[in-house]
């Protein structure tokens, strides 16, 4: 097991750790609201909003960055420890992200994501 999918492994869980700050950021999250809480998140505002807002793109990003690590590792071009640390800086890019999401830095929060984006697309060009 490389690395690389064991970042894989540490995003597709993020977007849970942004659906509990969500939920309990709040207080206002009980046994009540977990029957329907999706109908509960939508009604979140600032904060708590905010890092639903996350879990949303948390788990949009997530399919690419799954793939591109399995692709790059199934292309067998690239060295395993480029491939092993542009996945550590997606991971770091992705918790700088909530961060700034969190902290309501918009601009910030953008050029993280655009970041986040190039390392993604990297696993493709390393690996040609």
């Amino acid at each position: 097991m490389t690395v690389a999918f064991w970042c894989v492994l540490i995003a597709i869980f993020l977007p849970y750790l942004c659906t509990g700050v969500a939920k309990f950021s709040g207080g206002k999250f009980g046994p009540r609201q977990n029957h329907d809480p999706r109908a509960f998140l939508d009604t979140l505002e600032g904060f708590a909003k905010r890092a639903h807002s996350a879990q949303l793109n948390s788990f949009e990003v997530t399919p690419a960055f799954a793939a591109a690590v399995i692709i790059a590792h199934l292309a067998g071009t690239a060295e395993l420890v480029t491939i092993n640390v542009l996945a550590v800086l997606f991971i770091t890019s992705r918790l700088l992200y909530i961060i700034c999401y969190l902290a309501d830095w918009a601009m910030l929060r953008s050029l993280v994501w655009f970041v986040g984006m190039a390392l993604i697309a990297s696993f493709f060009f390393v690996s040609i």
